[in-house]
């Protein structure tokens, strides 16, 4: 066997006086690099950097949530009545104008008792009417009775002043006449005529004062009858007042028959149903759910550690998982003032004393501008809120 080393290859001489060139790439070499493997890994490689250095920026100028959800107030009409559902004009899915009737319970009793209420009232007002004509004629006789009366009593009064006055003088000649038949000039007749003179005016004075007392006695009498306006008047009060207590009545009662129609308060579309028409409703029952579609925005929980970076009226990209390629537009209009923590229905107490931290979420209402579809609540969104 032949173990003998070739020698190795020697380089070649430089010729004197020429520079010696910068060796150059192998030509093998050099086409490694270019291959389309190379390449596209290059390719890719940047397009990596890129996307990171992408993310790495959005996630210090915006805040992803992905499990935020489209919502809405959700009204609950329930029935302020009880009865039988007699219509539903408006099933599930259907929209509604403010205004229209959605739910008709029978109103045929109630309308009866309006009619009951109203029957009471005409007949209060009736006797109220006539108690107003009594009172009138009532007066009109006290005060002619008073007149008359106080006539009467004025008219004796001066006739007992007069009959006084014709009692004093006949004294007077009973006692003239007395000393003028105690000197003869006078005889025992005359001192009688003077005598029977006296006693007649007396006893026309007592019958003139017992005219007077019955006169008297007849105006007090027509005076009573003043008292007697003071009832009529104390007993229409009393009918005006029942008046407005019935018309109170008659009131609530319309108002019962108008709770029987319920009426849509916005706006919306019926989202459920919960009675059939013919069945019975209590008070307080739920019959159906309803949302305005045109008051429909996004509510994100966004974590406590980010939230002191998000303003009222920062812009918000939203995509909705139901309208994959739609662009979404909205803007934040209110931050929440607690934790959902806070509204929990079951409370975390730590009696043991062990505490985990758990970072908490703060409620973020966003508005949707303009947005290109219509959004239901509960649908799943995804939201990006710019915070530069």
């Amino acid at each position: 066997m032949d173990q003998s080393v070739s020698p190795p290859p020697q380089a070649a001489n430089p010729q004197i006086g020429v520079t010696p060139s910068r060796l150059a790439w192998p030509p093998r070499t050099r086409h490694r690099f270019l291959r389309p493997k190379v390449v596209a890994a290059a390719a890719v490689a940047l397009l990596v950097l890129a996307y990171a250095g992408r993310e790495i920026y959005l996630r210090f100028t915006h805040i992803y949530e992905y499990d935020a959800r489209a919502t809405a107030d959700i009204v609950t009409i329930s029935s302020r009545a009880d009865g039988w559902v007699v219509d539903m004009p408006a099933l599930e899915g259907v929209r509604v104008k403010a205004g229209d009737v959605v739910v008709k319970i029978d109103d045929r009793i109630a309308k009866l008792k309006i009619d009951s209420l109203k029957a009471q009232i005409e007949g209060v007002r009736a006797e109220r009417t006539r108690l107003k004509a009594e009172r009138s004629f009532t007066r009109e006789q006290v005060e002619t009775s008073i007149k008359t009366r106080t006539s009467a009593v004025a008219v004796r009064e001066k006739a007992r002043e007069a009959l006084q006055e014709d009692l004093d003088f006949a004294k007077l000649e009973l006692e003239r006449t007395k000393k003028l038949f105690a000197t003869k000039v006078v005889n025992e007749k005359q001192l009688q005529t003077a005598q029977t003179a006296v006693t007649k005016l007396e006893v026309q004075k007592l019958q003139m004062e017992a005219e007077h007392q019955q006169a008297e006695g007849s105006l007090d009498e027509a005076k009573a009858g003043e008292e007697r306006l003071k009832v009529i008047d104390a007993q229409i009060e009393a009918l005006t007042s029942q008046v407005a207590n019935l018309a109170a009545q008659m009131h609530q009662q319309q108002v019962d028959v108008e709770d029987r129609t319920i009426k849509s308060p916005v706006p919306a579309v019926i989202d459920r149903t919960f009675v059939l028409p013919g069945e019975y409703v209590a008070s307080g029952q739920r019959i159906l759910m309803l949302h305005d579609p045109g008051e429909v925005w996004v509510e994100a929980n966004i974590k406590e550690t980010q939230v002191g970076q998000v303003k009222l009226g920062q812009p918000v990209h939203v995509t909705v998982d139901a309208y994959p390629g739609v662009q979404f537009t909205g803007k934040v209009t209110r931050i929440g003032s607690a934790t959902t923590a806070r509204f929990a229905l079951l409370p975390t107490p730590n009696p043991s004393g062990n505490f985990t931290k758990i970072t908490q979420r703060v409620p973020v209402k966003i508005d949707i501008v303009d947005p290109p579809k219509p959004l239901t609540p509960g649908m799943m969104v995804e939201i990006e809120i710019d915070v530069r």
